[in-house]
C-alpha cells in the first residue's frame, strides 16, 4: 500500500477516506510537545506511558519532540473489536516500572467514552504516583462520557470511526501516515 496521500483506501470490507494529512497530524503533536516541555522542565524525569497498539506512531513522533529528562514504558489495552468498543477494558500487557512518587503521562491514540482511559487511571492510582497527565492524539468530545481531565489534546474530532497512524480496523490501517474516516454508503 503506498504512503502517499490517498484520497481513499480500502481495508477488509470498509472504505475509508482521507480526513486529517499527516502535516496536520505532525503541528498538532508538536504543540502538545511544547506544552509538556514548559509543563514538565522543573519536574524530576517524568515517564511517559505509551499504550500499545494504537498509540506506538503518536508516541513515536511526541518523543522526538520532547526535550526535557524522561524516560518511556508501555502499556496494552484492548477494548475494540472491529469498528465497536466492547465496552470491556483487557490489560493485556502491565504496567513493570515502579512509579510511586512519580510524574506519569499517558500517552493514548484516542479517547472517546473515556472508559479505557479510566481503567487505566484507576490502576496506575494504586501505585502512587505523584501525578497523572493525559496526552491524547485524537479526542472525541461528543463520546466522553468520564470526570477525569485530557490535559493534553493534539486534535478534536468528530465521532467518527478513523484508521491509520496506529489506529486500526480489525489489525489493518495502522501504517498508513495520514488519518482516515470510515465512509458511510
Amino acid at each position: 500500500m503506498s504512503q502517499n496521500k490517498l484520497p481513499r483506501v480500502v481495508l477488509h470490507d470498509k472504505t475509508f477516506e482521507l480526513s486529517i494529512p499527516y502535516a496536520e497530524l505532525n503541528d498538532a503533536i508538536q504543540k502538545v510537545a511544547d506544552r509538556i516541555n514548559e509543563d514538565y522542565k522543573e519536574l524530576e524525569t517524568p515517564l511517559f506511558l505509551g499504550v500499545l497498539n494504537g498509540a506506538f506512531m503518536f508516541t513515536s513522533e511526541l518523543m522526538q519532540k520532547i526535550n526535557i529528562d524522561c524516560e518511556i514504558s508501555f502499556v496494552k489495552l484492548a477494548s475494540y473489536v472491529g469498528t465497536a468498543s466492547t465496552g470491556k477494558v483487557q490489560e493485556l500487557i502491565g504496567l513493570r516500572n515502579n512509579i510511586e512518587g512519580r510524574h506519569i503521562i499517558v500517552v493514548e491514540d484516542v479517547v472517546d467514552t473515556g472508559e479505557s482511559m479510566e481503567h487505566l487511571l484507576r490502576s496506575l492510582s494504586g501505585h502512587n504516583p505523584a501525578s497523572v497527565q493525559i496526552a491524547t492524539l485524537l479526542f472525541k468530545p461528543t463520546k466522553f462520557t468520564k470526570d477525569y481531565e485530557v490535559k493534553y489534546r493534539a486534535l478534536d474530532i468528530p465521532d467518527d470511526f478513523i484508521v491509520g497512524f496506529g489506529l486500526d480496523y480489525d489489525e489493518l490501517g495502522r501504517n498508513l501516515k495520514d488519518i482516515y474516516t470510515i465512509v458511510t454508503e
